[in-house]
């Protein structure tokens, strides 16, 4: 197994790619944290603790420093240390420039942008006084790399995780703490259908979505998960500041 004997947490491991995270990580052999607003999170800690697995769930608003603190205390004194972060949690707001609040705008970068920072920033202040190795996948976009009529705010919180993770990885080499990325292309989530239903059709919506797409097909949560799980784990040991784009070859064509 790939992550035995070490302890990770996932935001926003309740659904989508992040419980494909957790439910891959578990698997090979990890314990998670599962962090997350959304009480799903707590119904699939259950589950897979009657499967056998160590699973646990906080609830933390990833904005919210003083929960960001909680969730990290709770993971060392549960597990007893923390190995691996995964950086999932986000809100994808579907919504033109001008259609945008600024209060709209600073609550996904709160969520997107800080949330990010802050377990970033709290999980290596751990490792470097416990003089520990650590492993960071942020969550980047392929709307960091290309532009959209929507999205807007979603497309500049993302754009910023992904220079943000490159920052941090030159921070941090010195202490053995390796910091990556990863950027799904569009995948079979519940934020998909959510986005297709946003159109007014959500059948229509998927097929317009659908045609985009280079190899005819959406990437499933699992498949994003064996990218974050390459990242996080000792076969990635060369590997920091990187940005593994898992698009289905959407944004080179």
């Amino acid at each position: 197994m790939k992550l035995e004997n070490q302890v990770a947490i996932v935001t926003g491991g309740a659904k989508g790619i992040g419980r494909a995270v957790v439910e891959l990580f578990v698997r090979e052999g990890a314990s998670v944290v599962i962090a997350d607003c959304d009480p799903a999170g707590a119904e699939l800690a259950a589950e897979l603790t009657g499967a056998g697995h160590a699973v646990v769930f906080v609830h933390c608003d990833v904005s919210r420093e003083e929960e960001v603190k909680h969730a990290l205390t709770y993971t060392v004194q549960h597990f007893g240390a923390l190995d691996l972060l995964i950086n999932d949690a986000a809100w994808q707001l579907n919504k033109p420039l001008l259609e945008t609040s600024a209060e709209e705008f600073r609550r996904v970068l709160d969520i997107n942008l800080t949330g990010t920072f802050l377990f970033l920033r709290e999980a290596a202040a751990y490792w470097k006084a416990h003089h520990r190795p650590g492993a960071v996948v942020n969550f980047g976009s392929t709307f960091a790399l290309v532009g959209s009529p929507g999205y807007l705010a979603y497309h500049a919180s993302k754009g910023a995780i992904v220079a943000l993770t490159r920052a941090a990885a030159v921070a941090l080499m010195p202490d053995r703490i390796r910091v990556n990325a990863v950027s799904p292309g569009t995948t079979d989530t519940p934020g998909l259908h959510d986005g297709a239903r946003d159109t007014g059709d959500e059948e229509q919506g998927l097929q317009r979505f659908l045609a985009l797409q280079p190899l005819q097909r959406f990437g499933q949560p699992g498949e994003i998960a064996q990218a974050v799980l390459f990242l996080a784990s000792a076969e990635a040991s060369f590997v920091t500041g990187s940005n593994l784009v898992v698009d289905g070859g959407y944004t080179i064509v």
